[in-house]
C-alpha cells in the first residue's frame, strides 16, 4: 500500500491549466467540436454506430488494469485512450450478495490513481480513498465481501485533483450485483438487459478529444453512450431494462424518448424502490443511475425511437425496432421492501457548498478529519448552496433516503426514492437526507461529484466512529 503526497499538493492554477494541453484521444473521422456537436444530433436513418456492450466479468480473482490503449468509438477506427482492461467502459462486473470480490488493481498510467467502488458498502481499505492511490506500475489489492442489496453501482478513479482527468479520459465501469429479492421480479434480462453509460467529451481542430477542465465543470460537446458516437441499439418488440449511468464529469442529462412513450422507473442508486413509477423524463446527473424499463411491443418493426437528452437536444441513442415480438410483463405492486429510516435519532448537519471548491468554509484536506459520526445513529445531513450549482452530493460509506427539497425545484421526484447514494443539489435549494452507518466504521468521505469541483477541494474526511 502507497501514500503518494505530490497530487494533493498541486495548486489550482496548475489543476485549472495541465490538461488544457494534454494530447488526448484521436477522434475516428477527424471532428471538430463544431462539428461533432452537429453530428450528435443526427436523425434517425443516418449513418450510426452500433452500440458498444462492454464483457462482463466476476469480481472474484479479478484483474483490473488502469492503462493507455486504444478503443473504437465508432466507425472501425482505433483511438488512443485510457482504459480498464483495454475497455471503455471497462468490464461490467457482476456478483452476488454474498460473495466475496478480489481484486488486484494494477496501474499502467503515466500517473498516480486508485479506483473507488462507487456505491459499494466497503471499509476504508477497500475503498479507493485518494490516501491510497498507487503510483505507475504498481499495484492494490481489494478484498470485500459483497453486501449491498441488488444494484447498479459503479467503479472509477479517484486520486485527489486527478479524478476529473482520469474519468474524462475513459477509466469508468460498472458494478451489478444481484440478488434472492430481485430474482423474484422475472426482469428482463440475457440481451434485455442493456447497460447505458452516458457521458460527454470535446474535440480539438484536428480531432482529438481532449480534457480542458474548467472550474464551473466540464461540459463536452459531443455525446457518448457505452464509449460510442452516435449510437445505434437494434431492439426486439419487447420488454428491456436499461442499467443507465451518470458516468459524465459534470454534464445532467435529461432524458426522454422521441415518440412520448414513458419510463418505468424500478429502481436507483441503491436498487430496487418500493413501487414502480412512470415519468416522461427523468434527471440524471454525475454518479447517479436508473433502471428504466422501456416496452417495445407497441412499436411495428423497421419503427425508429430515439433517447433524447432534452437539456442538450443532443440524440443519445437510436432504438431500430425489429420484427420479433416477445411476450411479457412490466411488474406491479411491492418491488422491493425499503423500510424507512425513523428519526432522526442523533444530530441533524448542516452542509454548505460553497462557490466550487468548498464545504462549510473549507478545500479539502487530506490528513484532516472534518467531521466524526458515531456508528448506527440516523442522523439528518442537510445540503444547502450558496450558487455555482449544480453539486449532485455523493456520500461514501453508506446509502442514505432523501426525504425533502425546498427552494428551486421544491419537491422529491420519483427517482428520487428508495435508496441513493448521490443527489441533485440545484441554486437555491435545500435537501435534506437520513444517513445511518452501519456497515463499517472507519474514515469516508463527501463530495460534489461535479469532478472540476470535487478535484479543485470541494470535499471532505469523515470518521464514522
Amino acid at each position: 500500500m502507497f501514500r503518494i503526497e505530490s497530487p494533493g499538493r498541486i495548486s489550482r492554477r496548475r489543476f485549472l491549466g495541465a490538461a488544457a494541453g494534454t494530447a488526448t484521444w484521436v477522434a475516428a473521422g477527424g471532428l471538430t467540436g463544431l462539428a461533432g456537436a452537429a453530428l450528435a444530433a443526427k436523425p434517425a436513418g443516418a449513418t450510426r454506430n452500433p452500440l458498444f456492450i462492454p464483457s462482463v466479468a466476476s469480481p472474484s480473482g479479478f484483474e483490473l488494469t488502469a492503462a493507455l490503449g486504444t478503443i473504437d468509438l465508432g466507425g472501425g477506427r482505433r483511438t488512443p485512450a485510457w482504459v480498464y482492461n483495454g475497455l471503455m467502459p471497462g468490464p461490467t462486473l457482476i456478483a452476488r450478495a454474498g460473495e466475496q470480490a478480489t481484486v488486484t488493481l494494477r496501474n499502467g498510467l503515466t500517473q498516480p490513481t486508485i479506483t473507488h467502488w462507487h456505491g459499494m458498502l466497503v471499509d476504508h481499505e477497500n475503498d479507493g480513498h485518494p490516501m491510497h492511490v498507487i503510483p505507475t506500475g504498481e499495484s492494490y489489492n481489494y478484498d470485500f465481501p459483497i453486501i449491498n442489496r441488488a444494484a447498479l453501482n459503479w467503479y472509477h478513479p479517484h486520486p485527489h485533483m486527478l479524478t476529473g482527468e482520469q474519468v474524462a479520459m475513459g477509466l469508468a465501469g460498472a458494478f451489478i450485483v444481484r440478488d434472492v429479492e430481485e430474482d423474484a421480479l422475472d426482469l428482463p434480462e440475457g440481451q434485455y438487459e442493456v447497460p447505458l453509460v452516458l457521458r460527454d467529451t470535446s474535440f480539438d481542430s484536428a480531432g482529438n478529444i481532449q480534457y480542458k477542465p474548467r472550474s464551473g465543470g466540464f461540459l463536452g460537446t459531443v455525446p457518448l453512450v457505452n464509449g460510442t458516437r452516435d449510437p445505434y441499439l437494434a431492439v426486439d418488440r419487447a420488454i428491456y431494462r436499461f442499467r443507465v449511468l451518470g458516468g459524465a464529469n459534470a454534464r445532467i442529462f435529461g432524458l426522454a424518448l422521441s415518440d412520448g412513450r414513458p419510463f418505468t422507473v424500478i429502481g436507483n442508486d441503491g436498487g430496487l424502490l418500493e413501487t414502480a413509477a412512470e415519468v416522461g423524463q427523468v434527471d440524471l446527473a454525475p454518479g447517479e443511475r436508473l433502471d428504466l424499463l422501456v416496452d417495445f411491443r407497441s412499436q411495428p418493426a423497421g419503427a425508429s425511437v430515439l433517447l433524447r437528452d432534452l437539456r442538450s437536444g443532443w440524440t443519445l441513442l437510436e432504438f431500430r425496432i425489429g420484427g420479433t415480438l416477445v411476450a411479457g410483463s412490466i411488474p406491479s405492486g411491492t418491488l422491493s421492501t425499503v423500510t424507512p429510516l425513523a428519526g432522526p435519532s442523533g444530530v441533524t448537519r448542516t452542509f454548505s457548498f460553497d462557490g466550487m471548491t468548498k464545504i462549510n468554509g473549507r478545500e479539502y484536506d487530506m490528513d484532516r478529519i472534518d467531521f466524526t459520526v458515531p456508528f448506527r445513529v440516523i442522523e439528518r445531513w442537510r445540503f444547502t448552496t450558496k450558487g455555482n450549482a449544480p453539486h449532485p452530493v455523493h456520500v461514501h460509506g453508506a446509502s442514505f433516503q432523501v426525504v425533502s427539497r425546498t427552494g428551486g425545484r421544491g419537491g422529491l421526484f420519483p427517482w428520487e426514492g428508495g435508496w441513493k447514494d448521490t443527489v441533485l443539489l440545484e441554486d437555491r435549494e435545500t435537501v435534506d437526507v437520513l444517513v445511518r452507518f452501519d456497515a463499517y466504521k472507519g474514515l469516508y468521505l463527501m463530495h460534489c461529484h461535479k469532478l472540476e469541483h470535487e478535484d479543485m477541494g470541494m470535499m471532505a474526511n469523515f470518521e464514522v466512529v
